[in-house]
């Protein structure tokens, strides 16, 4: 089962992935997660795409299309792609690493969720200090992790204004990424501000489909 998860920046594409990969077994590639390890190692990668992602804009393609190749190089046989590809570029790119596997992706998912929302969930979004945690957004006390007792940290991007530059880089983006899967008939929208295991189910239920 190959699967996209395609949404906004805090449309809740990670979590799903998490979901994933826990009750199907799939292999996650997380994009986003991986550009914010190599900006925090200080690699090239993440000197060269730091600044960018400050800002609120993509990494370039030929970047990511590498990072997603490499990760693909060992043809898993069941994988979600979590925030790639962003442009109708990757997509491409994509197909084509795809098809020269003899492989297709199953579903694009489109986590479908209002800029008003998506400015509020990031604003708010929370990170538990111990990386081995997962608690986080919402806490009951302010900057306290529910779940360890330890502080709770803001992403340096988790502003409002690199939010809505990184919408405006979204809405660009996107359409013709849209249109493009849905040409091949693997997009499936999912409202994205439902209960997280009600957009799961959702998701699940498309798939048995």
């Amino acid at each position: 089962m190959r699967l996209v998860l395609i949404g906004p920046p805090g449309s809740g594409k990670g979590t799903q992935a998490e979901l994933l990969v826990a009750r199907l077994g799939l292999m996650s590639i997380g994009t986003g997660a991986i550009l914010r390890d190599a900006i925090a190692g200080r690699t090239d990668i993440g000197q060269a795409v730091g600044p960018l992602l400050e800002r609120g804009a993509y990494a370039p393609d030929a970047i990511v299309n590498d990072i997603v190749a490499e990760r693909l190089r060992d043809r898993p046989e069941s994988f979600v792609l979590d925030g790639y590809p962003r442009t109708y570029a990757q997509a491409i790119s994509l197909d084509d690493l795809l098809w020269q596997q003899l492989r297709k992706l199953d579903a694009v998912f489109h986590l479908t969720i209002s800029d008003y929302d998506v400015v509020r969930r990031i604003t708010d979004r929370r990170s538990c200090a111990n990386p081995n945690c997962g608690g986080g957004t919402p806490p009951k006390r302010a900057m306290i992790c529910d779940a360890c007792g330890l502080p709770l940290t803001v992403r340096d991007d988790d502003t409002e204004a690199t939010a809505r530059r990184r919408l405006l880089a979204f809405h660009k983006n996107t359409d013709r990424l849209l249109e493009h899967y849905r040409d091949a008939g693997v997009l499936i929208e999912v409202p994205a501000m439902e209960p997280v295991e009600t957009i799961y189910a959702n998701i699940a239920k498309a798939l048995r489909r």
